[in-house]
């Protein structure tokens, strides 16, 4: 009774959050000529090309990323193959689902064991270390976008001051999630919550959580170079978003620096933070754009035309990753004795490595 009741209220606070957004656009909409973004838009053209090509590349990047989180699999062209056609289908449930871009998650994990042989322990270790590495290259990101604020004579000061509010307490919350793993914090409660007599039938649990915090706190101590590599590439990652709205600003016919470039990528990333809870950012990614692009250029309808390609980009993402999602239901899966969960005996890691090479 209790979980039908917690489960009407997450699918009643996600209709309010849609139409929240869904309002916000609305108001959007409203208050901007549609006319001149429309023309906008229509100048990008052929442009549309370079830009799908650009984010076709920082997602393989992003993908790259992540291989080098999951220690079993050989960092190899097919590798990379496989995990990116995992992530597409991810990465559009993490679009329209209001869970921090955490919706996908779970169906990476899925799709990892059930075609690929990678047990539920390697994969969630995994996707929680690639969150974590975006979310600090990210930060590393915001963190320059706002030198570039600061020093901006077109930026109002309330902009800089909440820009740098914003960046504060994000890094703030990237610390404490880092220490989390670092320090294994989690299995720490957990063993002062097991001690109780309540919590006799849920013992197991710890185990799985001991196993994966000590993935987390092993990757970080003894991979380093690996930790340094996927960091890099994350924030590469990063940057080639403000390298794409660079070139969407000039095939819209408004050429701007990669300072300012990036001061919108950085202010629209941060406020797409803090509304995580709205599928997709619907009407909140809009007004970012429009936001910071009005108070750089002057044009609100320029802002909404960046924001209207972006969302074209993301939607043509979204059907794509969905499309795989579809064809992945025709596959068969494993059978149960391919599934390796890996251990932490390195004898153990490279029988497994074998193991999965075949599949």
């Amino acid at each position: 009774m209790i979980i039908t009741c917690k489960g009407m209220a997450v699918r009643y606070l996600k209709i309010i959050y849609l139409l929240f957004g869904l309002g916000l656009l609305g108001v959007i909409v409203y208050e901007t000529d549609l006319d001149q973004v429309w023309s906008r838009v229509r100048q990008v053209e052929w442009g549309i090309a370079i830009i799908f090509g650009l984010y076709f590349v920082a997602f393989l990047v992003d993908t790259m990323t992540w291989q080098i989180t999951v220690k079993s699999v050989r960092l190899n062209g097919i590798w990379l193959y496989r995990l990116w056609k995992v992530r597409m289908v991810g990465e559009a449930f993490n679009n329209v689902t209001p869970l921090a871009t955490m919706g996908g998650e779970p169906v990476k994990a899925v799709l990892l064991k059930k075609h690929h042989g990678i047990g539920y322990r390697e994969a969630i270790a995994s996707l929680v270390l690639t969150k974590t590495t975006n979310l600090i290259a990210l930060a590393f990101f915001l963190g320059a976008g706002l030198v570039f604020m600061l020093t901006s004579g077109s930026l109002p000061a309330s902009y800089k001051l909440g820009g740098g509010i914003g960046l504060l307490v994000f890094t703030a919350s990237i610390i404490l999630f880092f220490l989390v793993q670092r320090l294994k914090v989690s299995t720490r409660v957990l063993s002062w919550i097991f001690r109780k007599r309540f919590a006799e039938s849920l013992k197991g649990l710890r185990h799985h959580f001991h196993d994966i915090e000590e993935r987390l706190a092993q990757f970080y101590t003894d991979h380093s170079t690996r930790f340094a590599a996927a960091l890099f590439l994350a924030f590469f990652n990063w940057v080639l978003g403000a390298v794409e709205l660079y070139y969407t600003m000039l095939f819209l016919g408004h050429p701007i620096s990669i300072t300012d470039a990036w001061i919108i990528e950085a202010f629209a990333q941060l406020v797409r933070m803090g509304a995580f809870f709205i599928p997709a950012s619907i009407g909140v990614q809009e007004g970012a754009f429009m936001l910071v692009v009005a108070a750089l250029t002057g044009s609100p309808e320029l802002g909404l035309a960046v924001a209207m390609v972006r969302r074209f980009r993301e939607i043509a993402w979204i059907l794509w990753g969905f499309a795989l999602g579809w064809h992945f239901s025709f596959k068969p899966s494993l059978r149960e004795e391919e599934v390796v969960e890996p251990t932490h005996n390195p004898g153990d890691a490279m029988t497994n490595r074998r193991a999965r090479d075949r599949l």
